[in-house]
């Protein structure tokens, strides 16, 4: 059985061994092995060295991309069929949002802190640069977007809980 590990080295150099020397190899602790092997997948590191005197084992594992995800058509089919009369408004909107506030990465918008609680923000509320606008969650990280400048907003280009693309407008503050 293979062990659950993709590479053993050793400083033999640094020992004055010689590889071709059966005699010379340092004795592998199997056990010690196995347990570091296991540490990796237990913490979800991708290698561990351990020291000892002259003795040094490393063991490593390959990491491998995470799948790609795609997000259910039905969700996005709904909310795209019930504004379709202001998308047509919303063309000529765009080009007058030309100083709006853009999202900085690819996730989902929410406008309050957390579910139930008022928004940060709404049309005609007054926001000085720092102010939290929104958050995008990316990656089950929720980042802040924070207002560049002072001023008014003076529209909200999205909804709660709804994804959004990088460079999206988000808000307009004027």
């Amino acid at each position: 059985m293979e062990p659950p590990f993709d590479t053993i080295t050793r400083e033999d150099n640094k020992m004055g061994h010689d590889r071709g020397d059966e005699s010379a190899k340092m004795a592998i602790d199997s056990a010690l092995v196995r347990e570091l092997a296991e540490l990796l997948s237990d913490t979800g590191l991708t290698e561990i060295e351990v020291e000892d005197g002259t003795r040094k084992i490393r063991v490593a594992r390959t990491i491998t991309a995470a799948p790609v995800v795609n997000y259910a058509p039905a969700p996005a089919a709904a909310p795209a069929a019930a504004p379709a009369a202001p998308a047509a408004a919303e063309a000529p909107a765009a080009e007058t949002h030309a100083n709006a506030l853009r999202s900085p990465m690819v996730g989902t918008v929410y406008l309050t802190p957390e579910p139930g609680a008022a928004p940060f923000i709404s049309v005609g509320s007054t926001v000085k640069a720092g102010d939290t606008l929104l958050i995008v969650e990316a990656m089950k990280v929720m980042n802040p977007i924070t207002a560049p400048t002072g001023g008014k907003i003076t529209a909200i280009l999205v909804e709660n809980a709804q994804p959004v693309e990088f460079d999206q407008p988000l808000v307009v503050i004027a």
